[in-house]
């Protein structure tokens, strides 16, 4: 084993989060982690990275296991890049024994096999998108293990990337790549169908289990039927221990005369079934609670058409996002959006939601313009300084929810939220807590037009399943971004696929046509960038032909330059005398032809060579400033010479 935890109890201030739980990790094991929020699923895998302690319970590893943990959120340091991120993980790294070049190197090959384009790792980190981002969390925790941990833990890993992504790491965690690998991995996610593809099995984390989870071998379908007949048996042992406890009830409340034969024993044995029964029936309400009461508002407008797009266009910095997109949305519509990080989901939905013009094409609104009501994916639009109860009830104690008034407590129990927890800032509650405050807030909004960007990002699967029958219910417009495979496929009625290369759009009535299209714009990117790899290699091999030749010419134009004067003076005697020529050979034409990339890439030298002897690194080292100074010595001998040469060759061109 791996890993072995038992008896693992934490508890936050007055409230216990889990009590003796336990779980084992073999090698090969790959373990979804799934349960309610608030549950404390992220807390039990910092506990098994040993990044926190737990209150109660013991943890062994094998010995000499590599385990690595990856948190939820992504951060690094404000002036980092992919390469210099990747290189000071691997520094830590066993294998490679503190070898600044050989971090460098693994930290490239790492990322190379985590999809990172050469282009991108020079890029600040904190420009990355949220997908990136998280590959980039991904690539240091592997550099840390040296490319292959033995176990790795990952928080929501699945939170920003884009399906490509996901299917990526799908293909990461069950086959590796190459000597990429992990040999085991438990990961916390509420993404349904990652779950059924990856996992070997399932673990739920809740109170509605008696040691505090269940588990299942297998995939999350697998999981489902064993969770559902546990709770069937769960729910009939309380039936029957509740008529027993009936017929202890009506036992114990016979006379005086009649107690005072009663068995010792059998008073006792009452006593234990009453709080078997508590026990157990606590257990079934958990398991009954369900997720956030999610309802949204519609307005009640009817209009047989919201918001027309025609023929629209966008691009930024010269690169098309998405051209000549037609789009229609009415009351009962429900248009997802899908493509992979970059893509310009974001912006389209600010074009359609009337925030950002499109550069081609035109925009038609419903007059008056329709209400729009939108699930942010940074969830940023609460501040954190704020009070739960101020967030979720804007105004005094109560909120007017569909034309009914509710009190804020009652108001923060439809999204599972504690009475104490209303005194909470927003910044001190987890992902998913803000996220239902979002929900809260959304709720009081009456909308003609839902846009959700993102909505699964920490969400639990209860509460998900809950959103995803209110979408359904909904009688107005919805425009849905995720990369959640399943809510799509349960809710999308067509889905608008962008991130071509050529900005092409594809609009598609079901999930298979909308992945089979962004097979085909990956594949279409991927010889994109071949060919444009392709051209910089001969670009770079011409380069180096030219910087060669300009080379051979310069020190040939040196050897010359050192001659006898008596050598030089017949030189010259001889030219005079010789005839003329007004035409360039064939091979002095190709010199001129190329003399303007050999003059540029001289001056790229000359000006590298000259910022070397600026560096007070290298002005503090006598030996290294003398090298900088014969180098930029040579460099300005050469961008002289060539210049020159140059010259010389118009002339003769010239006549």
């Amino acid at each position: 084993m791996l890993l072995v935890a038992s008896n693992l109890s934490k508890s936050h201030g007055m409230r216990e989060l889990f009590h003796n739980v336990a779980i084992s990790v073999a090698d090969g094991d790959r373990v979804g982690f799934i349960g309610p929020n608030g549950a404390g699923k992220s807390t039990l895998l910092r506990m098994l990275a040993g990044v926190e302690e737990a209150d109660d319970g013991i943890i062994r590893t094998q010995r000499g296991a590599v385990i690595v943990y990856v948190p939820q959120r992504d951060e690094f340091d404000a002036q980092a890049t992919p390469r210099s991120a990747a290189t000071a993980a691997a520094m830590r790294a066993a294998s490679v024994h503190g070898d600044l070049h050989e971090a460098e190197v693994l930290g490239c090959v790492i990322l190379g096999k985590l999809g990172f384009p050469d282009a991108r790792m020079d890029e600040p980190a904190e420009r990355l998108s949220g997908g990136w981002k998280k590959r980039l969390s991904i690539a240091c925790g592997l550099c840390e293990a040296g490319g292959a941990p033995d176990l790795l833990l990952l928080d929501e890993p699945t939170n920003h990337l884009d399906v490509e992504g996901i299917r990526w790491l799908e293909q990461f965690l069950v086959r590796g790549f190459n000597d990429i690998r992990a040999g085991a991995s438990v990961f916390i996610t509420h993404d349904r169908t990652f779950l059924e593809r990856v996992t070997t099995r399932v673990v739920e984390l809740s109170r509605a289990y008696p040691q505090g989870t269940i588990a299942a071998e297998g995939n999350y379908t697998e999981f489902l039927r064993r969770r559902s007949e546990f709770l069937e048996a769960q729910a009939k042992a309380e039936a029957s221990l509740a008529n027993e406890v009936r017929v202890d009830n009506v036992w114990l409340s016979r006379g005086a005369q009649a107690r005072r034969t009663k068995a010792k024993g059998r008073i006792e044995d009452s006593a234990d079934r009453r709080g078997e029964l508590e026990a157990i029936s606590a257990r079934n309400t958990a398991a009954n609670a369900g997720g956030a009461c999610v309802d949204f508002s519609a307005s009640g407008r009817r209009t047989r058409r919201l918001v027309a797009a025609a023929g629209i266009s966008k691009g930024f910095e010269g690169r098309t996002l998405f051209r000549d997109l037609d789009l229609e949305l009415a009351p009962g519509d429900r248009v997802g959006l899908m493509g992979p990080n970059g893509s310009g989901k974001t912006t389209l939905l600010r074009i359609l939601c009337g925030d950002l013009p499109p550069d081609t094409g035109t925009m038609r609104f419903a007059d008056p313009k329709p209400r729009i009501v939108v699930l942010r994916q940074e969830r940023a639009d609460i501040p954190t300084q704020m009070l739960l109860r101020d967030a979720i009830c804007p105004l005094g104690d109560f909120v007017d929810f569909q034309g009914q008034p509710m009190h804020i407590t009652a108001w923060a129990r439809r999204f599972l939220f504690q009475d104490a927890q209303l005194l909470q800032t927003v910044g001190n509650l987890s992902g998913g807590e803000r996220a239902r405050a979002h929900l809260a807030r959304m709720m009081l909004e009456p909308a003609d037009i839902l846009v959700l960007d993102e909505p699964t990002n920490d969400l639990d699967i209860s509460t998900l399943e809950v959103l995803e029958e209110s979408v359904k219910s909904f009688p107005g417009a919805v425009l849905l971004v995720t990369h959640d495979r399943t809510m799509l496929q349960r809710l999308a009625r067509t889905i608008t696929v962008i991130g071509a290369p050529d900005a092409s759009v594809s609009v598609v009535a079901s999930l298979d046509q909308a992945l089979s299209a962004l097979e085909r714009a990956e594949r279409a990117a991927l010889e994109r960038d071949r060919a444009i790899r392709a051209d910089a290699n001969r670009t770079a091999n011409a380069e180096r032909a030219v910087n060669a030749a300009s080379v051979a010419h310069a020190a040939k134009l040196s050897a010359q330059a050192i001659d006898p004067p008596q050598k030089q003076m017949a030189q010259i005697s001889k030219a005079a005398s010789a005839p003329v020529r007004r035409k360039l050979n064939f091979k002095e034409q190709r010199e001129l032809d190329l003399m303007e990339a050999a003059v540029a890439l001289a001056e790229r030298t000359h000006a590298a060579a000259e910022a070397r002897v600026g560096d007070p690194v290298v002005a503090a080292d006598h030996v290294k400033m003398a090298a900088a100074c014969k180098a930029l010595e040579t460099a300005q001998g050469v961008v002289a010479t060539l210049y020159a040469r140059w010259q010389e060759l118009e002339l003769k061109r010239g006549g």
